[in-house]
């Protein structure tokens, strides 16, 4: 199996470079890393329920590029409200591969696991419900350049057979999102092996497996910490 290229963001920063040019440099290698980026849609029956979305029968993918990866290192930067209307936040678990996946068992899913972490998968709102009733795709709403927020990989050891592995946003020190992989419609492991029938993965693939309830809107100067067991990374919003 070929191995991942992908970058822990603990070591983006180096000596001798300033930190607005060490986080450029970091987002380029991230970035780079990566193939595609699979989104998984309500993936959580509570938050299918409060966007008024059925609850689904099997999973619903999307993709992002890797052009809209950005590093939580980075201020999260919303396009124009004025133009876009609203952002909105939805925090997720994701995955990387190690590995390439086609056809997979749930053992080969496992086994290809490189790296875990935290993202934001950030939404034009009010696009994508205007794209929607057209019967149009989303990727205008969802692949905007900085629409695809990760923290720092972290060993899957450290997080077992993936099922129990709990995450929270809070925002301005206010409990946004709390959320558990044991919720998942469709538990890790599982969905790696579905979008692997589906299509192919490929070794620096990401996988953002779906947000619990709580989605909201962004504001300029809102302060966002996401945690992950004793993980946590903090950013603000322009």
């Amino acid at each position: 199996m070929s191995q991942s290229p992908h970058v822990s963001l603990a070591n983006a920063i180096t000596a001798g470079v300033n930190e607005e040019q060490s986080i450029d440099n970091h987002n380029e290698r991230l970035r780079a890393s990566i193939g595609k980026v699979v989104c998984v849609g309500r993936n959580y029956a509570a938050h299918a329920e409060e966007l008024g979305n059925e609850v689904p029968s099997s999973p619903i993918l999307f993709m992002k590029p890797a052009s809209s990866v950005v590093s939580i290192r980075s201020d999260v930067v919303r396009p124009n409200p004025e133009v876009f209307g609203e952002t909105h936040y939805e925090a997720e678990l994701c995955i990387q591969l190690s590995a390439d996946l086609s056809m997979a068992t749930i053992e080969e899913a496992q086994q290809a696991i490189g790296g875990v972490t935290l993202g934001l998968d950030l939404t034009l709102r009010d696009l994508q419900s205007t794209l929607k009733e057209k019967g149009h795709p989303w990727e205008r709403a969802k692949c905007f350049d900085g629409a695809c927020v990760l923290a720092d990989w972290i060993d899957p050891q450290a997080f077992g057979n993936l099922q129990n592995v709990h995450y929270q946003l809070t925002i301005n020190d206010k409990l946004a999102q709390d959320g558990d992989s044991a919720l998942m419609l469709f538990p890790v492991y599982e969905l790696l092996v579905n979008i692997s029938h589906a299509f192919s993965l490929q070794a620096g693939d990401v996988i953002m497996t779906g947000t619990p309830s709580g989605v909201g809107v962004l504001q300029a100067g809102d302060k966002l910490k996401l945690t992950l067991g004793a993980h946590e990374w903090v950013t603000q919003v322009q």
